[in-house]
């Protein structure tokens, strides 16, 4: 009877061990789990998946670790480019266009443009006026004076001035009109010098300093304005 049982016993182990290698080359073969475990050394059963790295790592990883990009202002040199949270992502109900009273300077059919508050009025008769919320230059760019609208463009073509290409080496020398356009929808030329009031494709800069100078509306107003005024109109930055 001993020498039965042993032979039992042995035979056991054999059918034991031979099954643990079928469930090495069927997975699952035990359903998973803990007696998975036991018998094959994995607990799902299941190949894991080969990632790129040729071993289990996933070939890509999860969304919310992959790096987030950095915001990006054209005018702005890139050592100094700020962090996204220091740049309001929504656009202040503030500077949405709208008709208001106005006792201010210019005369009806003018622009007046306050840099301080990010405000540009276009006077109406009756003591109102059309205003605007605009983006302004950056702390070293902000300047005041009178000018005229000397030229008008729809979709106007970008080529970066010399200064702002020693700021940023890294802008095209040149980009055509369109939505990815820095100067947006429309651009009004102010004199002969290098400042515009002109669309914007980071309408979120609005109601802030970060430009080099130019005068930045949403690209719904400077379309508005662009259709109000004509050339030679008076403009007064104060």
């Amino acid at each position: 009877m001993r020498v039965r049982s042993s032979v039992a016993s042995v035979a056991m182990m054999v059918a034991l061990s031979a099954g643990a290698a079928t469930a090495q080359a069927e997975p699952g073969r035990y359903g998973g789990g803990f007696i998975e475990f036991l018998m094959t050394g994995d607990a799902v059963g299941r190949p894991r998946p080969v990632g790129a790295d040729g071993y289990g790592a996933p070939a890509e990883p999860p969304a919310s670790m992959a790096p987030q990009p950095r915001a990006r202002f054209a005018a702005l040199p890139m050592q100094s480019a700020p962090e996204p949270v220091t740049v309001a992502r929504a656009i202040d109900p503030r500077f949405s266009r709208q008709v208001v009273a106005y006792d201010g300077p210019g005369r009806p059919g003018g622009i007046v443009i306050d840099t301080n508050a990010k405000f540009l009025y276009l006077i109406q008769p009756a003591g109102q006026a059309i205003r605007y919320g605009i983006g302004v230059g950056r702390p070293g760019f902000v300047w005041t004076g009178t000018k005229t609208i000397t030229a008008k463009r729809e979709w106007p073509d970008w080529t970066p001035p010399a200064e702002m290409l020693r700021r940023r080496p890294d802008l095209p020398r040149h980009m055509a009109g369109g939505p990815e356009n820095p100067l947006g929808a429309r651009a009004m030329y102010l004199g002969t010098s290098l400042f515009r009031i002109h669309g914007t494709n980071e309408p979120h800069t609005i109601g802030q300093n970060v430009s080099s100078g130019c005068i930045r509306m949403m690209n719904e107003d400077v379309i508005d304005l662009y259709e109000r005024i004509p050339v030679g109109t008076h403009v007064e930055v104060i």
